[in-house]
């Protein structure tokens, strides 16, 4: 598999690693200052850029027919402009908010739970996110994809940074030298509190959930998920 790499901070260098390591040929690495990009070569493309980057990065390789895994948080506002160009070009294209394959199973317990906890009014819900210090957004992607989670399955309407109304969950964000993510929700009440937490030990678990996902979207054509890769639908 010949992948492009748009973006090569520290993801890019370990996905460079990860893929490596699972034979494939790394034959292109995109960054700031970079001006001309051959497409031609390309079997599939995975975006950890900037906010400002990925949609115009995700806009080109479906343009030009290249299957695009995108990381990138923060540039949301323009996803479903990314969905439609998808679709209208018959492209392959996945966002998600975190690749780790234990995140991803994490979300699952994190819906079932608050699908569970939605008539128990008594429970008030705190979710937080440390990350280090040179993540650029808070909440994190994966602060919102959990906040989202909760949405879908509780009767709260909204989430908010820091402080929010009666009906709205309250995010936290912690920016800690060398945390590589920490995501912890938790219902209290005056008797008891019940806790969920993910905790990464290092970025590799992200370098190789994005890795698998492009593995697994060539060939493919439509707009999917980490669900999808995962087979948790």
């Amino acid at each position: 598999m010949k992948v492009a790499l748009f973006g090569y901070g520290k993801m890019g260098k370990m996905i460079e690693q990860i893929a490596v390591q699972r034979g494939h040929q790394i034959i292109a690495k995109i960054d700031v200052g970079t001006t001309e990009i051959d497409f031609t070569e390309m079997d599939v493309a995975i975006d950890f850029s900037m906010p400002s980057a990925a949609y115009g990065n995700i806009k080109q390789c479906i343009t030009h027919n290249v299957p695009i895994i995108s990381g990138t948080t923060g540039w949301l506002k323009d996803y479903d402009n990314a969905v439609t160009l998808c679709n209208e070009k018959k492209g392959a294209f996945i966002y998600a908010s975190n690749y780790s394959l234990g995140v991803n199973i994490f979300f699952e317990m994190n819906a079932y739970l608050a699908k569970m906890m939605q008539h128990l009014d008594q429970y008030k819900i705190r979710l937080e996110e440390i990350h280090h210090t040179q993540k650029l957004d808070a909440p994190s992607g994966t602060a919102i994809t959990l906040a989202e989670g909760i949405l879908a399955n509780s009767k709260y309407k909204n989430w908010s940074l820091d402080t929010g109304e009666k009906d709205e969950i309250v995010i936290t964000s912690k920016r800690i030298d060398d945390v590589p993510g920490t995501h912890i929700v938790e219902y209290n009440c005056a008797v008891d509190s019940i806790e969920i937490k993910h905790t990464a030990h290092n970025r590799e678990g992200f370098a190789l959930g994005a890795v698998i996902a492009a593995e697994w979207i060539i060939g493919k054509t439509g707009v999917f998920t980490m669900r999808d890769v995962l087979n948790l639908g």
